[in-house]
């Protein structure tokens, strides 16, 4: 029973509608002119011709352990990431954003392992989908191509909606009108760049958003009139729970970590963050376009970094709109946020624009917009990767520049297509929570099957393939019955609630783990990688890359237009003319007992990252059912902070540190073009 008035208001808008169309042309607009302007730099400047097929997919499997863990930070952050910790923070306590900070996390550790793997045995593949057409043919390319798709719409789905409901709310901009404004917008910076151009701006994304992070930590739990300290919160929080205690939670507490829905929720979000990882072809493409020795690191340092963000912003966010709930600036005072407001993740909107009022609206509206923004860009990439290679490059194969091409046009048509999906789903009364907890009852299937296509020489096409499949209907069956056994009635309120998602989620994983299993152990295959690892002979864009036929009177000739290695000390350079520069570096053997001990140490890592987060800290406080004393939940909270401020070292300085001579080189370069001196033949690696 809550102490709170019972009843609903409409949020308060801060802001105008004309500052959430601002926000969303304006930044789309600036992103787009930004890259425009840095793939111009880079292309004249560096060895890495962004019209290349290779360079605009993988990044020229170049990028280095810092900016992947950057962009793993970035990608990872959706929308939900920031405004769904939080709600389920302000419902379950501080449980929730440690169990969504794990959820995320022990996924992205042991995806790690299969980085290692993927580039001891399929360097040369651009998606994962070439590998399974490889290795199994294509019963199971089908399969796992249908799951990569709906996982892209699914992620799509819940980034725009999210974004576009916090716009909506904070400034009164139209939902339909930003669905689409956000995609498109997106789609443009990305044409002009490809997968580096994702990693540029996600780099800017990540800065910007730790950025506000820092302002929300510091200034919660710092300066903030309405609460200004960690003690402050934890009084505020003693008293909202004698207003509305927790049903399952320890004295119904929100500062414990004895939760029965936090359990709950726990799995869903595990559930989700497998399915979100394995399936969506954002993860694979990263895990491709970094070098082989730096791969894996990359997202060890990914995993631990991202891991800060929903645990310090949901806690900080979640607990402040639960202990703001009487105070007379918040957004639907004097009730509370109605069961929808929370659904469309509206928590944390509320927390900052009754903390920081007009700041803290604008601070929230760019962090959602980034994550957004960030994440789309990087499935705009994974989908025309996938059409391009995988549906259409099956009957067409693609040489180079038609590859950059149909690549440009399916980020097009797909960013005009998210703003409809997105738009679909609003009429469906579809929303951010919505697509979260459904997300793991429709991939979680293909998760074992797909780890295992690239870790275990065991599995056959016909484990990958049923083992897929019986998960699939298993989920479904489970899903459907444990919806009408405890909600009493199917419907699509019920079918998103945490019991139905996790009715279907975990028979899905489960199931489709035993039956491919089974399969292995029946008739197991021996794999020995040739196809896998020949992928880079077949499919590789070098050889078409620049090569133009000409057609005479009677007779063709080829002409290869890659420009040869400059061969004096200067080059005179202009934007008017082009530039020589050196050509990549052929690619070095791999080796693959050097592989072996990365995938050993990945294994280590993520195996004790898991025991760690998921076990040794939280398991104990659960068992015990302890209630944090005011000292205890002010040590909790610096442990947030100091993890944040670690995350903030390792995707914002390192990716800096590890760039500074090639940034020095391109700097130097255009400094001197503009000023019309001479171009030294030294370009950034």
């Amino acid at each position: 029973m809550s102490g709170y008035p019972e009843g609903t208001r409409e949020f308060t808008q801060l802001l105008g509608p004309g500052v959430g169309y601002g926000l969303v042309c304006g930044a789309g607009a600036f992103f787009a002119l930004f890259m425009i302007g840095l793939t111009r730099i880079q292309g004249r400047f560096s060895q890495y011709d962004p019209n290349s097929a290779n360079e605009f997919a993988t990044a020229s499997k170049s990028v280095k352990p810092g900016l992947i863990c950057c962009g793993i930070v970035s990608a990872w952050t959706w929308s939900a990431t920031l405004l769904q910790s939080s709600a389920a923070t302000y419902q379950d306590g501080l449980s929730a954003a440690w169990w969504y900070g794990v959820g995320g996390t022990i996924q992205i550790a042991f995806f790690a392992c299969c980085a290692a793997k993927v580039k001891q045995n399929a360097n040369g593949a651009v998606t994962f989908l070439e590998i399974a057409k490889a290795r199994y043919g294509w019963p199971c390319h089908i399969l796992f191509t249908i799951y990569f798709l709906v996982c892209a719409h699914v992620v799509t789905g819940s980034l725009v909606l999210g974004c576009s409901a916090t716009i909506n709310a904070l400034t009164g901009a139209n939902i339909i009108a930003c669905n689409f404004l956000l995609p498109v917008g997106i789609a443009v910076y990305v044409v002009a760049g490809g997968l580096r151009a994702t990693f540029l701006v996600d780099y800017l994304h990540t800065v910007i958003l730790f950025i506000i992070l820092y302002f929300f930590l510091f200034k919660i739990y710092g300066s903030s009139e309405a609460i200004g300290s960690p003690g402050k919160l934890w009084d505020l929080l003693q008293t909202a729970a004698k207003l509305s205690p927790v049903a399952g939670n320890a004295a119904g507490s929100y500062t414990t970590m004895k939760s029965n829905s936090g359990i709950l929720f726990a799995g869903c979000t595990m559930a989700t963050g497998f399915s979100g990882v394995f399936c969506d072809q954002g993860y694979w493409q990263r895990a491709i376009a970094s070098r082989p020795d730096t791969t894996t690191k990359g997202y060890m340092l990914g995993g631990i970094s991202w891991f800060a963000i929903p645990w310090a912003f949901g806690t900080v966010m979640g607990l402040s709109c639960r202990a703001l709930l009487t105070n007379v600036s918040f957004p639907t005072y004097p009730f509370a946020l109605s069961a929808s407001q929370v659904s469309a993740g509206l928590v944390a909107p509320a927390a900052a624009a009754t903390i920081a009022g007009t700041g803290g609206a604008v601070a929230i509206l760019i962090i959602t917009f980034m994550a957004a923004t960030s994440a789309a860009s990087a499935e705009l990439i994974a989908v025309s990767s996938i059409v391009t290679r995988d549906i259409i490059g099956l009957y067409r194969p693609l040489s180079g520049h038609k590859m950059v091409v149909a690549s440009h046009i399916t980020i097009a048509v797909f960013a005009v297509w998210a703003g409809a999906w997105s738009t679909i789903l609003n009429k469906a009364n579809i929303d951010l929570g919505w697509l979260f907890y459904v997300q793991g009852v429709l991939l979680t299937p293909a998760v074992i099957p797909i780890g295992l296509t690239v870790m275990s020489r065991r599995q056959s096409k016909h484990g990958a393939f049923w083992g897929t499949v019986f998960g699939t209907a298993c989920g479904l069956v489970g899903w459907m019955i444990g919806c009408k056994k405890i909600y009493g009635e199917i419907s699509i309120t019920n079918l998103a609630l945490p019991y139905s998602a996790i009715s279907g989620s975990a028979p899905g994983l489960i199931m489709s783990g035993l039956m491919t299993g089974l399969i292995m152990l029946i008739k197991p295959d021996n794999y020995d990688w040739k196809a896998t690892r020949a992928i880079a002979l077949s499919d590789s864009d070098e050889p078409n890359e620049g090569v133009i036929e000409v057609q005479g009177a009677g007779d063709t000739a080829y002409l290869d237009d890659k420009k040869e290695e400059p061969s004096g000390e200067t080059l005179v350079a202009s934007f008017d003319d082009p530039v020589e520069k050196l050509a990549p570096a052929a690619s070095a053997p791999l080796d693959i007992a050097a592989l072996q001990r990365t995938f050993r140490r990945a294994t280590i890592f993520s195996s004790t990252l898991a025991l760690i987060i998921t076990i040794l800290i939280p398991i104990p406080l659960f068992a015990s059912h302890y209630l944090f004393s005011r000292r205890f939940f002010e040590v909790w909270v610096a442990l947030s902070m100091v993890w944040a401020l670690i995350a903030g070292g390792f995707c914002v300085i390192l990716p800096v540190w590890e760039s500074r001579n090639e940034m020095a080189i391109l700097a130097k370069s255009t400094f001197r073009v503009l000023s019309g001196r001479t171009v030294k033949s030294e370009v950034a690696a």
